[in-house]
């Protein structure tokens, strides 16, 4: 008698101790899936984006809260009005995908003959300073987009935009110029020496 309740007790306690591993055993599991989980923590990224202004670009007070920077390009003898070069950031992973941006900036230029603004667009894919760089360059009537303020007087005037995505490991950078067509011809390769100036250490 005193056998069998000792087995008993023994039992018991085997059946305990079993019951108090798999309880704290899952926790355990369920921290080591948590690393290897759809959102991983994000990396911390150190580094700093730099970029030098052309001289006589016109350093303004940005008018929203989206620009990084904003200049004003002088026009050129003959325009009514001059360019407007705005930087946009928002972040690491905002601002949409470097083809969405493109294709957003090609439909606020209208062509005079009503053709599709695509495919008179040139865009251009290059690497600056280890940077993937993609540019824009198309002519027509400019709505204006949501950047009224960079809106010709006359609805009818041809302007002409540049821009640029440059993708850092920050994320992208959005460089919009836009501006009576003459104007932004002169500041054309300004432009261009002004994203080749991006870096990102």
């Amino acid at each position: 008698m005193l056998k069998t309740f000792i087995v008993i007790i023994t039992l018991a306690l085997i059946c305990l101790s079993c019951s108090k591993g798999s309880v704290s055993g899952g926790p355990r599991s369920s921290a080591t899936q948590a690393p290897g989980s759809s959102a991983p923590p994000s990396q911390l990224v150190t580094g700093e984006v730099s970029y030098k202004v052309p001289e006589r670009w016109i350093v303004e007070k940005p008018t929203s809260e989206m620009r990084l920077a904003q200049y004003r390009l002088p026009k050129a003898a003959g325009d009514g009005e001059d360019a407007l070069l705005v930087v946009f950031y928002f972040g690491p992973g905002q601002g949409g995908t470097t083809q969405a941006n493109i294709d957003r900036w090609v439909n606020q230029v209208k062509q005079p003959d009503g053709s599709d603004s695509k495919d008179k667009a040139k865009t251009e894919t290059m690497t600056v300073n280890g940077l993937q760089v993609t540019t824009l360059d198309v002519k027509g009537t400019y709505s204006g987009g949501m950047s009224q303020d960079s809106a010709p007087k006359d609805a009818n005037s041809i302007y002409r935009l540049r821009g640029a995505v440059i993708e850092t490991p920050k994320g992208s950078y959005f460089v919009k110029l836009t501006g009576p067509e003459k104007t932004v011809d002169h500041w054309d390769e300004a432009f261009t020496e002004y994203i080749k100036s991006f870096e990102f250490k």
